[in-house]
Parts: structure tokens; sequence; C-alpha cells
């Protein structure tokens, strides 16, 4: 079952990472529409690149590792029965494969019913409990990842990075958006907006007309 962790942090890295970047710009909007008019223009600086395996550091902490080591010992009975009962089935198929050549027909299949059942029964427990642990690690791994990600950008800021990229997890993690933070002062996205605005020449579409305020219904007046 410990193979599956690096699958889990993937996972987890595909969707926490763009939650990250939107808060460089913004706590509840995403990057591209994060961006508002600023008092101060935006300014190139010399850049300085961080690199980081947010996947590394999330196994190799103190929290994670004790975090992990937590649920693999919740899981551990769960694998040794499963071991055991793979154990089983294997011993029954060598002892269907020695039987002698005179066995019936009906003993042969009788065994290999049962078999075919301890097996079936074998796929669903391995199933079962491969899906509760990769739960169980895809949660761990998302919650660290908010904090791995908070202490990372706080470590970038006060060390004076422009920009940090995460190395760590898969390809398709790392395609959905490599970039953890950048520098909001480096942001150019407003003023790309100001100048295609300016050398376009359509104008701005006018304001959305507020919504008519709806006034009470007259209070009924009872009979007398």
């Amino acid at each position: 079952m410990n193979r599956t962790l690096p699958l889990a942090l993937a996972m987890a890295s595909a969707v926490i990472v763009p939650g990250l970047v939107a808060q460089a710009t913004s706590p509840s909007t995403p990057p591209a529409a994060a961006a508002a008019p600023a008092a101060v223009p935006p300014q190139a600086i010399p850049a300085k690149v961080a690199i980081i395996d947010v996947q590394a550091v999330i196994v190799n902490s103190n929290e994670g590792q004790r975090a992990f080591g937590d649920i693999n010992k919740k899981y551990e009975p769960q694998k040794t029965k499963i071991e055991s009962e793979g154990a089983e089935v294997e011993s029954l198929r060598k002892q269907v494969q020695a039987l002698p050549a005179n066995t019936s027909d009906e003993e042969r299949a009788n065994r290999l019913k049962v078999i075919d059942t301890k097996e079936k029964q074998l796929q669903r427990d391995s199933e079962d409990a491969q899906n509760a642990y990769n739960q169980d690690m895809n949660e761990v791994a998302g919650r660290m990842y908010q904090k791995v990600g908070q202490a990372a950008v706080k470590y970038a800021q006060e060390n004076g990075f422009t920009m940090m990229l995460n190395v760590g997890g898969n390809q398709q993690a790392q395609a959905v958006n490599p970039i953890l933070w950048w520098q909001p002062t480096t942001d150019i996205t407003q003023a790309v907006i100001n100048a295609y605005n300016a050398s376009s020449g359509v104008s701005a579409p006018p304001p959305s007309a507020p919504s008519p305020t709806r006034r009470p219904a007259p209070a009924s007046t009872p009979k007398k």
C-alpha cells in the first residue's frame, strides 16, 4: 500500500496548487481574474526564482512522517489480511495443479469454484482497503499542502524571492500550474488590459443599470 503515497500527494497537488496561486493575489478569485487597478504601477525587478519540491517537504516533514506513519499503522491489519487471503488463494491453486490425473471432474470443478469465490473476495477486500487508504492519504496530503504552501510563501517573501516554482509531484500536477507564488508588484495584467484598451479603440461598455427596488406590498386591511 505504501506505493500509493506519491499518487495521493500528486492528486492533492493537482487540486491545491491553483488555490495557492490565487492566494497570492486574492483570496476568492483566480489569478487571471484577480487583477484590479492598483495604486502602484507594476515594476520590473531583478528576478530571484525559488525552486521547491512540495511533495518532498510534505513527506519528509516531522508532521508528514507522523501523519502518514499513523495511516500506515491504521491499515496494517487490512494489509496483513489481504496478504493472507492472497497466500491462501495461491495455495489452493497449487493444490488443484497437483491433483492426480484420475481426479473426478466434479471435485476439480468444486475446488475451482472455491478458488473463484475466494479470488473475488480478495479483490473486493483489496479495492475497499485501497480506496479507503487513498482517501485518508489525500485528506492528509491536501491539509498539509495548504500549510506547507503558506510556509513556503512566507519564506519566499522574507528572503526576497520573486517567484516560486513547484517541481514536485507528477507531470500532470505540474502542468496544471507549477507556479506556487509570485511577487504581486510584478503582475502586469491590469497594465496590459489598459494598454490594449487604449490601442484597440473599443470603448468601455456602459455600466449595468441598477436593479429597480421593489416596493413592499401594502398591508391588507382586516375586514370588520
